[in-house]
């Protein structure tokens, strides 16, 4: 299989405008911290965790496919293998936030009075090594089930792979109650009056469709600009496609299942999180967060054909990914403008910035090996895959 040996090289074209993409975004929060610190603040936090779980899918979705024995991804494992390297710009981004910046947190800024747990849990020593121990969790555990892989390369052992089946079984159980700490520390603590135990599969849900939404455009990108285009085909896509649309319903049903019970039980304590939201011009986005994290993907991908078109299951992708940055906003900024809405100039360009960065250090890291794992055992049954 020596003919597969070859890697990509993106042209210095492409390098340079992703650079500058990346620029604009810069440039972006520092005019948001003149003309309006808080915002530029939570912008950062915002697309920083956004960064971080899209390096996370793309982990999780590698272990994910050890565990089950999923063969048929093997010729494009590559992809969210790469996708890991936005985890250390992620991070870098989350701690500028904790560090510099630690009044986004009212908590930390000393306001309100907290007694018992919540006041053992949210303190900031503990908050910062926590989030410390996140990043080292997630790192070890996705950097060995990387090296293994890529190891395999270069012996083609098969100990590689089955001991990255025993890795990934205790990774799944650690990234899922780790991942559930954090967003709740990270971005349920902005609001610490208000609480929710299903917030964190809430945050699973989103990511993890966003982390499948990427994965389907980056290859649809490389599969078109050559890499992958003897790897990847329309089955493949049409097993991506069913993933976008079953976890984009997941998705709606956690959403449904957190607004449905605090809408139920109607406390003041809880309601008060989606007053705030259906307020004014926020509530025409609350709506809109729906249509494009669940309404539009549903009723899209429903026909199978639409699974298997490139063009339509990309664009899909894009309007999950729109949704999950809006999802987000809705999350972070309405506590810290107090429901005011002004043009998201800040955001966009951040976050433009942000998708820019993201393919920066997806291509670093893609360009390293092989584009696809060469002496994998399962490599056959994927390149004849058919579902």
């Amino acid at each position: 299989m020596n003919h597969f040996e070859f890697k990509f090289r993106p042209s210095q074209s492409l390098i340079r405008r992703l650079w500058a993409l990346s620029g604009i975004g810069a440039l972006a929060w520092i005019a948001g911290l003149v003309a309006a610190p808080d915002r530029a603040w939570a912008s950062l936090l915002m697309v920083s965790f956004w960064l971080l779980s899209m390096g996370l899918a793309g982990g999780f979705f590698v272990a994910v496919l050890y565990a089950c024995g999923a063969g048929w991804a093997a010729a494009f494992r590559r992809v969210p293998e790469a996708m890991v390297a936005a985890v250390p710009a992620g991070a870098v981004g989350l701690l500028i936030v904790f560090l510099f910046h630690p009044e986004l947190y009212p908590w930390m800024a000393g306001h309100g009075e907290s007694s018992g747990f919540h006041a053992f849990w949210l303190n900031r020593p503990f908050f910062l090594a926590r989030a410390i121990l996140y990043f080292v969790i997630w790192l070890a555990f996705s950097g060995m089930l990387i090296r293994n892989s890529r190891r395999q390369d270069e012996d083609g052992d098969m100990a590689h792979t089955r001991r990255n089946i025993r890795i990934s079984a205790v990774y799944m159980f650690v990234f899922g109650l780790t991942y559930w700490l954090a967003s709740v520390d990270w971005i349920m603590s902005i609001e610490p009056e208000w609480t929710s135990t299903i917030f964190g599969m809430y945050h699973f849900s989103g990511m993890f469709v966003s982390g499948v939404a990427v994965t389907i455009l980056l290859l649809i990108w490389l599969k078109r600009s050559a890499p992958l285009r003897d790897f990847v085909n329309e089955e493949h896509l049409h097993d991506l496609g069913k993933l976008l649309f079953a976890f984009s319903t997941f998705w709606m049903y956690i959403f449904f299942s957190q607004y449905m019970l605090i809408w139920y039980a109607n406390m003041t304590e809880e309601s008060v999180y989606y007053i705030l939201r259906q307020s004014g011009a926020l509530g025409v986005l609350f709506i809109i967060n729906i249509v494009l994290n669940w309404g539009i993907p549903f009723l899209v991908l429903l026909p199978i054909g639409a699974k298997r078109t490139p063009a339509v299951l990309g664009a899909m992708a894009v309007v999950v990914l729109a949704g999950r940055w809006l999802d987000l906003y809705i999350m972070i900024l309405p506590p810290v403008t107090h429901g005011k809405m002004a043009l998201p100039w800040i955001e966009l360009c951040m976050m433009i910035g942000t998708m820019a960065l993201f393919v920066l250090a997806f291509l670093r890291w893609f360009v390293r090996a092989p584009q696809t794992p060469v002496r994998d055992p399962l490599l056959a049954q994927s390149l004849s895959y058919h579902s």
